[in-house]
């Protein structure tokens, strides 16, 4: 009798203990209080990834800001390069408004892409000679084989591409040497940069402008490294569709620095005009008086394409526009140096 009273509760209290656990079981395992947990954990791991997408050493990344690049130079009064500058030094207004200088470094092994464009209109005749010299002393002097590129563009009433973009020396060479100005009719007297009479042709007639216009948007656009043109002439535009302030906004768009030579005809030089087409797009105009003065200015380009610095930040201007944008860069506290470098940039443009 007490055998079976002990068997009666020793099975009372396993019914007890196996449902007890089983309720523990299924409370631990309830579909929806796992799901909760679940979603728990993903809404944690996405936070996360969120924070980690959204920033970087600790810095917001801000979508639609524009990189800008700015190459300059810095001289002297004595026309010394200052070559010891640190990015602290530097300041960078883009309309008139303070951006943060992101990174700054000195290129003195940048790919050059050159143009030389020479007028070859009538009031050159004289001076052509000493121009192809000239070009020929400087494409030596400038050019490394397998680096750098030029090429060969005249222009008078039309631009022609006498040779592509090349590092082959010996291929400028000849395309200097087919360089000749036009023979003009017998009515037009020789060395007159106008027009003839007749008005179906525009042999001695100059188209400057256009030249720099298709010159920056078809030939140098795309090309790597540092796009120049070298402009040969004396600056008297009679014959271009185009504006000049359209001839410096392509040039602009496509980053290319021009230096101008104004080479003296019989008209005399628009040397105001070609310093404003040099200044505005970060180069150098020069007027030399002689072969040697030539020489010299060429070699003054190349210390200059060889000592340029490089800046770059982020414009604070978000706005996806098309707008232009001026550019100020300034060495702090030395009102004594001469920056040189393009003087704006146009904004990108949304859906463009």
């Amino acid at each position: 009798m007490k055998y079976q009273k002990f068997l009666v509760i020793a099975g009372v209290l396993f019914v007890a203990v196996l449902f007890s656990s089983l309720s523990i079981t299924s409370a631990n395992f309830n579909p929806q209080s796992e799901k909760k947990n679940q979603e728990n954990k993903n809404q944690k791991a996405d936070d996360k990834n969120k924070k980690s997408d959204d920033e970087d050493d600790g810095q917001i990344i801000k979508l639609g800001t524009q990189l800008v690049t700015v190459p300059f130079t810095v001289t002297e009064k004595s026309n010394r390069y200052v070559n010891d500058l640190k990015k602290e030094d530097l300041e960078i207004l883009e309309d008139g408004k303070p951006q943060q200088v992101e990174s700054f470094d000195r290129q003195t092994d940048a790919a050059l892409t050159i143009a030389m464009l020479i007028d070859i209109s009538g009031s050159q005749e004289f001076t052509l000679p000493i121009q192809i010299s000239a070009g020929k002393k400087f494409f030596e002097r400038i050019l490394r084989p397998k680096k750098d590129l030029a090429a060969v563009v005249t222009f008078q009433h039309e631009s022609e591409l006498v040779q592509d973009l090349t590092s082959n020396m010996q291929k400028l060479e000849r395309a200097l040497d087919d360089v000749r100005i036009p023979v003009a009719p017998s009515a037009i007297p020789s060395g007159r940069g106008t027009p003839p009479i007749n008005g179906g042709s525009h042999i001695g007639a100059t188209a400057m402008y256009d030249a720099i216009y298709s010159t920056s948007g078809e030939l140098l656009s795309g090309e790597a490294g540092r796009r120049v043109i070298i402009l040969l002439t004396d600056g008297q535009d009679t014959d271009s569709h185009i504006k000049m302030r359209e001839a410096i906004e392509k040039a602009w768009r496509h980053e290319v620095i021009i230096y101008t030579i104004g080479i003296s005809g019989s008209t005399g030089i628009a040397s105001g005009d070609l310093k404003k087409i040099a200044s505005e797009t970060g180069g150098r105009s020069f007027v030399p008086r002689s072969e040697k003065d030539l020489d010299e200015a060429y070699a003054q380009i190349d210390e200059d394409l060889r000592s340029h610095n490089i800046l770059t930040y982020q414009s604070s201007n978000e706005a996806q526009d098309g707008s232009f944008r001026t550019i100020v860069v300034r060495v702090k506290n030395r009102k004594d140096l001469t920056v040189r470098h393009r003087r704006g940039y146009f904004a990108k443009k949304e859906g463009a």
